[in-house]
């Protein structure tokens, strides 16, 4: 009778223990979800990099809730096309405000469909998660605003490139930038850092968006005799202005060519122009190299891999999807530490710590951007064509700036690099 008894009291105590547990999971389950909204290119000129990016924040989201979510809360992306334009966006982040009643916000990539929004956010004290837009901040001034894209102050970028060229020799640059505000503002930067460092630039020309046909400009270009070109290109316009290069040249004197040619980031373009790449330095934010991987990269690059078959988005992610899942673990970081929802909170924890992420630590200026530059001037070298599954391998980009990154010297003159 008495082990009986003492049976029927442990099975009493086990059934409230699973009534416990069953009414803490009914809570957490009917607790509403955290809803993050965000428009994203899903077609349009911006579709490639915007689906890579979307992929990065979805594995963040699902990686989250497949261990409780925030707050004991689960988390919901609630996401439209904004079909690659500005002139989407702000309708979009309104209805997201006021009729889906998003808790947080995340902006589209890049820098055009990002623009429209600082003023509403600033108007409305919400919390911005940038996407690889840049200087969209500098005349708004939105103290919570977080660009999620390694840029750092707005000259490093072309410091960057300028300073390789500069200590390859080089004195005489040409600018070639695209007529539209991303490229203009790097044309800018790039003017400015050479009146800094007493460089005569000897060519300075924007083209319109829709040049397809860049051989007149290149041959004028080459006529100036410059040791440094530095190019602020899209994606067609990189292509057009590499075939033109190929055929034509620019002269033995050429040190360094690049810079900031959009497009040769994404595994299409790149297995499209094979070996006309090899020479190239260009920007990049993450490559194959044993300098990038931190605590998460390599894991997050498994995953990415098999969802981007499914997805069939860029294969590779190098350039922007791993920032959509970083952009997600900063906002749960900040979310776990100040246990709450309030924007105000959140920001000013974003500004005060650093923030550890499988693209390296983070850490934020007061403007929003980071505090120091992690963006990448690598060398395309020994690119054979038609073969996209190269580029996973160490080498083929190699990484010249930053230093603390730095995985190889430049190769000069550019047309020896090309060999």
């Amino acid at each position: 009778m008495k082990r009986r008894a003492l049976l029927g009291a442990a099975i009493a105590v086990a059934a409230i223990a699973i009534d416990a547990i069953a009414l803490a999971s009914g809570a957490i389950a009917q607790q509403p979800p955290i809803k993050i909204g965000m428009s994203m290119a899903q077609t349009g000129g911006l579709a490639g990099a915007g689906k890579a990016s979307l992929l990065g924040i979805q594995i963040w989201a699902d990686e989250l809730n497949a261990k409780g979510g925030l707050l004991g809360r689960k988390v919901e992306l609630v996401v439209y096309d904004d079909k690659s334009t500005a002139a989407e966006t702000p309708a979009i982040y309104a209805k997201l405000l006021d009729v889906d009643k998003v808790d947080l916000l995340f902006a589209p990539y890049a820098t055009v469909p990002t623009a429209p929004l600082l003023p509403l956010a600033k108007q409305r004290e919400l919390l911005l998660m940038g996407n690889f837009s840049f200087q969209v901040n500098s005349k708004v001034k939105h103290d919570m605003w977080f660009n999620n894209a390694p840029w750092g102050p707005a000259d490093s970028w072309a410091a960057s490139f300028l300073e390789l060229g500069q200590k390859a020799g080089g004195k005489r640059i040409a600018l070639l930038a695209a007529d539209q505000e991303f490229a203009q503002n790097l044309a800018l930067t790039a003017r400015e850092v050479a009146k800094t460092r007493n460089m005569q630039i000897v060519f300075d020309q924007a083209y319109p968006p829709n040049t397809v046909e860049f051989s007149s400009i290149i041959r004028a270009l080459s006529a100036t005799k410059p040791d440094i070109v530095y190019v602020a290109s899209y994606p067609p316009d990189s292509a057009g202005i590499l075939r033109a290069v190929n055929e034509i040249g620019v002269g033995d004197n050429v040190k360094i060519f690049g810079g900031a040619m959009v497009g040769l980031q994404f595994a299409a373009v790149m297995e499209n122009l094979g070996s006309l790449l090899n020479g190239v330095v260009n920007y990049n934010t993450w490559l194959p190299e044993p300098s990038m991987y931190f605590e998460g990269t390599k894991a997050f690059f498994e995953t990415y891999a098999k969802r981007a078959v499914e997805a069939k988005v860029d294969p590779l992610g190098y350039y922007i999807a791993p920032y959509g899942y970083a952009m997600g673990q900063m906002v749960e970081q900040a979310v776990n530490a100040t246990k709450s929802l309030d924007q105000k909170a959140i920001a000013k924890y974003l500004h005060a710590n650093e923030h550890k992420t499988i693209v390296g630590p983070i850490a934020y200026s007061p403007d929003g951007e980071w505090k120091e530059t992690a963006t990448l001037q690598a060398q395309f070298r020994g690119v054979k064509d038609k073969n996209v599954e190269q580029f996973r391998s160490a080498g083929r980009q190699v990484i010249l700036f930053p230093e603390k990154l730095k995985t190889g010297d430049l190769i000069s003159p550019f047309e020896a690099a090309r060999n």
